[in-house]
């Protein structure tokens, strides 16, 4: 179910675009603060080969323990100027992931067909880059830096920290499925915004995905 409904997470990258495109101004360009053609610090990690059962994340040995289900209600990036809250996504009736609604870009939604944050498995959480009525809540996550902190508030008053990992860059026609809803040994958290170009038919070419692990 998971790689059905983000095999299109670019839908998320839509309502700026398309505004832009009809405007005539000049479009931006948003990559990874970080990367660089030559830099390897946000290379994807490898894919399992063919017919492998070792999960997607990382090793098992060091995982930390799942704490129980209990979804997220606000999400805090300190140095990304995030204190967001968060909502829940399911899918739409083509089988797509929700996105936050473009008038409420200051939101962030979690896809409640995933696991919660602390659970084992990765949780996801979906924000705007910006819409037609400004920058939005994930403007900032592309200058995120590995080892820089993400907390998860929960319904269940408990709080989850993460830190970033890496970020990865990738065209929506070619999204990392399997890296971002793959199995985990261990909790670990995906933050998915817009980013790249925009095209000539008024969307963003690219995701900008956040790896999170445990803190």
């Amino acid at each position: 179910m998971r790689r059905t409904a983000f095999g299109t997470a670019g839908l998320l990258c839509l309502v700026l675009g398309v505004s832009l495109a009809l405007s005539g101004r000049e479009t931006p360009v948003v990559r990874i603060e970080a990367s660089g053609h030559g830099s390897t610090a946000n290379t994807p990690p490898a894919a399992p080969a063919a017919g492998s059962t070792a999960p997607v994340g990382g090793p098992a040995a060091t995982a930390p323990k799942p704490v129980p289900s209990s979804p997220p209600t606000r999400l805090l990036i300190p140095s990304a100027g995030v204190d967001a809250p968060v909502t829940d996504l399911g899918l739409n009736a083509d089988g797509t992931v929700q996105v936050p609604p473009a008038d409420r870009g200051d939101e962030v939604g979690w896809y409640r067909n995933g696991p919660t944050p602390g659970e084992t498995g990765p949780a996801v959480l979906i924000g705007h880059y910006d819409t037609a009525h400004g920058p939005a809540v994930f403007r900032q996550l592309p200058k995120l830096r590995p080892g820089e902190l993400i907390q998860v508030r929960r319904a269940d008053g408990s709080t989850v920290d993460f830190k970033v990992r890496t970020l990865l860059q990738a065209a929506k026609d070619a999204f990392p499925t399997e890296q971002v809803y793959g199995n985990t040994p261990a909790p670990a958290l995906r933050l998915i915004t817009c980013g790249g170009r925009i095209g000539s038919d008024g969307h963003w070419t690219d995701n900008i995905i956040v790896l999170a692990d445990p803190a």
